[in-house]
């Protein structure tokens, strides 16, 4: 058994296909059906025609990405799909040989078909070691450091606590880009696990309303217990009286929120004719009420952690004091990585 980590898109765009549809995909979308490409070299001048200018580098790295997602994959494989919309990981079983398909949007093409065995697992069940292997810049490559393949076999059976087991390795960088990992993407992971250790239950909200503060809000939250479905209440002007008014519940479990919770928010809001409601699940949001919020988009926002990671980062320099000195962050630059796939 083989351990695979694919990557759902730059920003998580393609995640939600990935789970409803139970399978994996890569972009390359200017690649049509790969089904009898025979060998490697097929494949690189093939790209060549689609990419010409691109380096050899780049060339290599992607055609090699393409190439084991053609061929190397076997039936009864995992794979690893760490999620960017909500940071938790799913686990798959790879079910199906390459298939090429034209209904799922042009980056989505290039599919393998997957049965989730495990579905939005905390990153907290992961050491680092495991973190950063799933970590690497790639859209698609093979997870073989730290014992990542029998460590996630063995989660994958119950047997969990071997996860956290096993020794660090120094994770070595390659030219050719193999070893890369995406830092952004892992510095904003552990950005992730870091809020949720220091605002766990009703102190999410307090960070929450920072973070409108910091938009320009006046903001009042509730004291813990009971709310009603409203843990804060924002709006403009010098005595917060103007418009807009946002009524705003907040939710810190890992689990994803249902239509119940997502429906007594609508409704207070409604009541209490705000402006518009904001619902901030750390855990995210069931298909169901993603599908119902699109008839709300001018009512009702969603923030996963993921959003709210996005607006404490644009915002930090204008959060309340304390919360900065609880989150301190120092602005570094580095070189930008070519995007992860065409």
């Amino acid at each position: 058994m083989t351990l695979w980590v694919c990557k759902g898109g730059k920003r998580g765009e393609r995640e939600s296909r990935f789970k409803e549809n139970s399978l994996v995909a890569i972009g390359f979308n200017l690649l049509d059906d790969l089904t009898n490409m025979q060998t490697r070299e097929e494949l690189k001048a093939l790209y060549e025609t689609a990419w010409p200018d691109a380096s050899e580098g780049r060339k290599n790295n992607h055609v090699g990405q393409l190439f084991a997602f053609l061929t190397k994959v076997e039936l009864g494989d995992l794979v690893v799909v760490p999620m960017k919309t909500n940071g938790t990981i799913w686990i798959g079983e790879v079910k199906s040989k390459y298939r090429f398909r034209n209904d799922l949007g042009s980056d989505m093409k290039h599919t393998r078909d997957v049965k989730w065995l495990r579905k939005d697992v905390p990153r907290k069940r992961f050491d680092s070691a495991i973190l950063y292997t799933f970590g690497s810049a790639m859209a698609f490559s093979r997870a073989e450091k730290h014992e990542a393949e029998k460590r996630v076999g063995a989660l994958v059976k119950g047997m969990e606590g071997i996860i956290k087991e096993g020794a660090k390795e120094t994770i070595k960088v390659s030219e050719e880009g193999e070893g890369r990992i995406n830092l952004e993407e892992i510095a904003t992971n552990e950005l992730r696990d870091y809020v949720y250790l220091k605002f766990k239950g009703h102190k999410l909200a307090d960070l929450v309303a920072g973070v409108l503060e910091a938009q320009g809000f006046k903001t009042k939250v509730s004291t813990p217990g009971p709310d009603g479905a409203v843990d804060i209440t924002a709006s403009s002007g010098v005595l917060g009286l103007s418009q807009p008014s946002i009524c705003v519940q907040v939710k810190s479990q890992d689990s994803s929120i249902g239509l119940a919770d997502y429906r007594q928010l609508r409704d207070k809001t409604n009541k209490m004719k705000a402006t518009a409601g904001l619902f901030v699940s750390w855990g995210g949001f069931k298909k169901t009420v993603e599908n119902e919020a699109k008839d709300d988009v001018f009512k009702i926002r969603l923030w996963s952690s993921t959003n709210l990671i996005e607006e404490l980062l644009r915002n930090y320099a204008g959060l309340p004091t304390e919360i900065k000195t609880i989150i301190p962050l120092k602005q570094i630059w580095i070189l930008t990585e070519p995007d992860e796939e065409e």
